[in-house]
Order: structure tokens, then sequence, then C-alpha cells
């Protein structure tokens, strides 16, 4: 495993991030997800991602009782405010003062940690001053409960403005988490321009596009049973949109890519991610502990430049570009 510094600090995270969404406490046994987590760890992955949201909380209580017995200095766990959890009253949701300062104990309590790495606004919070949001995580830094801030799915004029303030406040904004894949490229244009100049890196979700990039879904075939596509409690949601037969044709395409380079898909797409410098960490997903130690293999992978133009001319008339793509709710969910 290969380790990145995240952002302009000191502070270096595994090129592949174990993260939980959709299967902590929702897809996956609490048994297999502890086994997702050990093969995490034994691939050498140290960085683990996870939020309050998931399954309503208990994704994080599950990630905790995994990690039991690690020792916390070689961890680093990344936990996440903004989504409604809990019963979904009108201050369980946001980036309030309020809410931010609740939700930190509680996650803090599930993960069975006294801090957290890395502190990650989910959305951008259209109903809250940013002045207050930012405000909020200053104490939470300061009061030890994370060392660092991040956010999720900002536009590039968000980042400016919440790094602007997060230096006037002495604290660091090291990290933003977009989705990203061959098949989602839309931070390209603005988010990482502006990311490089405020010394932000990309922590990304999705690089394997909901498993879209694995393969596994082909022209004119039903989904595999167990698949996310066939998932009812939001997988199929997600992955709906890479499901046309124009998209599925071309990750088709890119097989003997992969078999070229004694790759497998997954681990190609992986690998595609991690050649961006301003990107820090691909977060994989598992519902097999076999699926980690797949995945992990794609750190440290170098792609030459030729293949690189390959996978573009591949996908060039299915890749999803718009900047304007990376958005955040325009109010509070309820």
């Amino acid at each position: 495993m290969e380790f990145r510094y995240l952002g302009s600090s000191g502070f270096k995270i595994s090129e592949i991030t174990y993260g939980n969404w959709l299967t902590h406490g929702s897809q996956v046994e609490n048994d297999v997800a502890t086994r997702c987590v050990r093969a995490a760890l034994d691939a050498g992955i140290s960085t683990f991602d996870t939020a309050d949201a998931y399954a309503n909380t208990a994704a994080e209580v599950v990630l905790g009782d995994a990690l039991r017995g690690e020792r916390r200095s070689s961890l680093e766990i990344f936990t996440k405010v903004y989504w409604p959890t809990g019963p979904k009253g009108h201050n369980d949701v946001g980036l309030s003062r309020k809410h931010i300062l609740e939700s930190i104990n509680g996650s803090l309590q599930r993960l069975k940690t006294d801090y957290v790495d890395l502190y990650q606004a989910h959305r951008y919070d259209a109903e809250t001053p940013l002045e207050e949001t930012m405000q909020a995580f200053a104490d939470v830094v300061r009061a030890g409960k994370a060392l660092y801030i991040g956010v999720s799915e900002w536009d590039a004029g968000q980042l400016r403005a919440g790094a602007a303030l997060a230096r006037e406040l002495g604290i660091q904004l090291i990290s933003n988490q977009p989705q990203y894949s061959m098949l989602w490229r839309v931070i390209e244009a603005d988010v990482v321009p502006a990311s490089e100049e405020l010394g932000i890196s990309q922590i990304v979700w999705s690089p394997v596009a909901q498993g879209v990039l694995t393969g596994k879904y082909k022209v004119g075939e039903e989904p595999p049973a167990d698949s996310r596509a066939r998932d009812d409690k939001g997988g199929a949601d997600v992955v709906r949109r890479f499901m046309s037969d124009d998209v599925l044709s071309a990750v088709q395409s890119l097989e003997p890519v992969a078999a070229d380079l004694g790759l497998s898909m997954a681990q190609l797409a992986i690998a595609w991610v991690l050649q961006n410098p301003n990107v820090a960490s691909a977060i994989i997903g598992a519902s097999r502990p076999e699926q980690v130690a797949d995945n992990a293999k794609a750190s440290g992978v170098t792609l030459e430049s030729a293949v690189m133009m390959t996978i573009d001319e591949i996908i060039v008339g299915v890749a999803e570009r718009d900047p304007a793509k990376t958005v955040s709710p325009g109010s509070r969910p309820a």
C-alpha cells in the first residue's frame, strides 16, 4: 500500500480508503462487514471513511466495533455531518452549530474513539451562514475532537469561500470528497484547479462507478442477482445513471485494456483515478473480503500516457464532464 499527503498538510493517508456507505448496517451482515475491515487492514489500508447518515448511524457503530483493539494512532478515521440522522427532527440535519457540535459527539461515541482524523461537511448547507459552519468546525478542532476538516461535493466557489474562512480561523481545510471515475469527470474543469490552488486534495468516492466499471453488467443481460443494480435499499437508484447500453458497451471495450496490463477491471478503474495528482485516495466499498483484497492492488499502479489516451478514446462519448453536476441541495432535506 502506498500513501499520499492530504492537501497541503503533513498528514498522510493510504491511497485506498475503505468506506462503508450502502454496506455496513444495511446491505451486509455485521460479521461480513468485520471481515471486510480485517481484509482492508491486511491489505495495508489504514484509512477508513464513514458518515453519521450511513444506515442512520448504524454504519459508524459497525466500523467502530470492527476496529476495536487496533492501535488508534496507526489509523485514519473519517466521518461526516450534514444529512438527517436519528429521529430526523428539525435540527437533526444541516451544518448549523447545534447540529455539528451534537453530531461530532454522537459520532465519536459510536466509533469508540476520542477523535476523528478528518471531519467532513457531507454537503454544502445553503441554509446556514458559512461563517457559522466554519466557526463550529474550528471549535471541534480546538476541542481535540477532529484533527482536520474536509468537505464533500462542494463546488469551486464554495471551496474558495470555505478555505478563506478556515485560514482566518486558523484551521486546515484539506480535502474534498467528490464522486470521480472514468465515467464521472465533472470535477476536472473547475473543482480540481481550485483545489490545487487552495492546497486541497480529493478523496474520491465511486471510482468504479457503483460497480459498472468492474464489467459485471452486460448489454441485454439482467444484472447479477447479488449486484448493486438489484438492491432495493438504495443501491439500484445510485447505479441507474450508468446502466445505459452505450455506457455498458464502452465499459466492455475496456476489458482488453485491463487484460493487457494484467489488471482486473476494478483495479484499472481505481488506478485510473489515482493517476490524477490531486487525488489523494480512492474510496472502495465491499460486500465480500475478496473484493477488498482485489481493489487494494490498484495502489502503486502506474498507467502510461498511451494507456490513458486509449481509455479516453473508449469512453469519450459516455463520460459526464459537466462541472454544473457538482451540486449540493438547494435546501436541507427533510
